[in-house]
């Protein structure tokens, strides 16, 4: 397609607007990381958002270098910027009532009938797995086959079936599985229209 001298025109100055409005969301996440807040997460997602829907009204591809940067961008965005808005989702969805294990997992009560409580951690490594769910998410996306996106469900489902026995625990991974696959799938939506 040629694109014409006005054309360029708003394709420049869209770039520009993609480029800079995902380093501000990638910073907004960043600094959310060790303690997700409302304000900065909400911040990043309307302006990941607001790319999305520039890139969905507008007819012209980003050129290759921006493209590039988007995409980079993009990805540490997903990656990253899923970790603090599940965490923050979860504690909205379960009132702040589950408990942290110290290996990354929550901690779960067992009432075994003999009148004693026992607790014990589940889904130890959630964390790490996020980043790669999403990660993968993201790259499906992109990569323009969205269907791998069960396959990772699957595998991530079959690798936690035995501690999902605990309702708070089935609870948080249905939720922390869809906001985390929610986050990356938009921003490979957004990164896959920009840049085909």
């Amino acid at each position: 397609m040629i694109v014409t001298m006005p054309e360029a025109v708003i394709v420049g100055v869209v770039s520009v607007f993609l480029f800079l409005a995902l380093c501000a969301a990638l910073v907004l996440v960043t600094i959310s990381l060790r303690r997700p807040a409302n304000l900065p997460l909400l911040a990043a997602a309307i302006l990941v958002v607001l790319c999305l829907l520039a890139v969905v009204v507008l007819p012209w591809n980003v050129p290759l270098v921006v493209g590039l940067a988007l995409a980079a961008l993009g990805t540490a965005l997903a990656a990253l910027g899923g970790d603090p808005i599940t965490r923050r989702v979860l504690d909205i969805a379960t009132h702040g009532t589950v408990r942290d294990g110290v290996h990354g997992g929550i901690l779960v009560d067992d009432a075994d009938g003999s009148g004693e409580d026992a607790v014990h951690e589940v889904m130890r490594g959630g964390t790490t797995i996020g980043y790669l769910e999403r990660l993968g998410a993201l790259i499906a996306i992109v990569a323009g086959f969205p269907e791998a996106i069960a396959v990772i469900v699957a595998v991530k489902g079959i690798g936690r079936f035995s501690e999902l026995a605990s309702p708070a625990a089935r609870e948080r991974f249905i939720i922390g599985t869809l906001a985390s696959l929610l986050w990356a799938c938009v921003v490979g939506g957004l990164v896959r229209l920009a840049i085909w």
